[in-house]
């Protein structure tokens, strides 16, 4: 019977396989993820939710805004924060403007019972990259925050209505610096419109013929035109000057 020699190089790689599958599983299966709820139940029950799937790890709790900074000072190495709304010491919109300020690179899921117009509206100003309410089912939850990770802006149904409404019919809390002229470049107009429609930086790659690193590039250049922190507040910012 035929037996393939191995060399003394091919027995070292042999020995690092386990190591190398190790990394590939790391790469793979850590989506960091904090929850920050004031109620320690409904905390449990969101980990429940997340634990169907092996990509998540949850790396934080917190029970209110200013733990979760006191958190984030020890460590910010996350991809994604779930947050609630109301909350004693800190609420949640007041958390995510800070966090935003502080960790731009952070995404921010709202996850909360409140479907409000008010709430919605202000959390989209805080910079909050999502909406989901606490009802939605493990599945979901979790599409929602690759969604987000992947550029998109995860939202129940109801709520992404409501937000189309408040973007055709915006709350009227105009700033002063809002009434400044705003100037983007035919780029910079072309990839907010492909944004307007919802569509991943991947998608709006594709469609345009440039990089995703590219896309991501014009959008942070929009995010400072604009003096915005969140797609869907760059959104309603363009039309409300008429850019998009």
């Amino acid at each position: 019977m035929f037996r393939p020699q191995i060399g003394c190089e091919q027995y070292q790689l042999l020995a690092y396989l386990p190591i190398f599958k190790q990394l590939i599983n790391q790469r793979i299966m850590n989506v960091r993820v904090a929850i920050v709820d004031d109620n320690t139940f409904l905390i449990h029950a969101i980990k429940e939710k997340l634990s169907f799937f092996e990509d998540i790890a949850i790396k934080h709790t917190a029970t209110n805004g200013s733990e979760l900074l006191s958190r984030l000072e020890e460590s910010h190495h996350l991809d994604v924060i779930l947050m609630d709304i109301e909350m004693p010491v800190l609420n949640g919109i007041e958390t995510t403007q800070i966090v935003k300020q502080k960790y731009p690179q952070l995404k921010i899921i709202m996850l909360t019972a409140f479907d409000n117009d008010e709430n919605i509206f202000n959390a989209i100003k805080a910079g909050a990259d999502g909406y989901l309410l606490k009802e939605i089912n493990p599945k979901d939850l979790y599409n929602g925050i690759h969604e987000t990770l992947n550029g998109g802006a995860a939202m129940n149904p109801s709520i992404a209505l409501k937000t189309l409404k408040l973007l055709r019919n915006p709350i009227d809390i105009q700033n002063p610096r809002d009434q400044e002229e705003i100037s983007l470049s035919k780029r910079e107009v072309e990839v907010l419109e492909q944004l307007s429609k919802g569509l991943s930086y991947t998608a709006i790659a594709e469609n345009l013929f440039l990089s995703p690193s590219t896309v991501r590039k014009h959008i942070e250049n929009i995010y400072k035109k604009l003096q915005v922190h969140s797609k869907i507040e760059a959104v309603q910012k363009a039309k409300n000057h008429n850019i998009i």
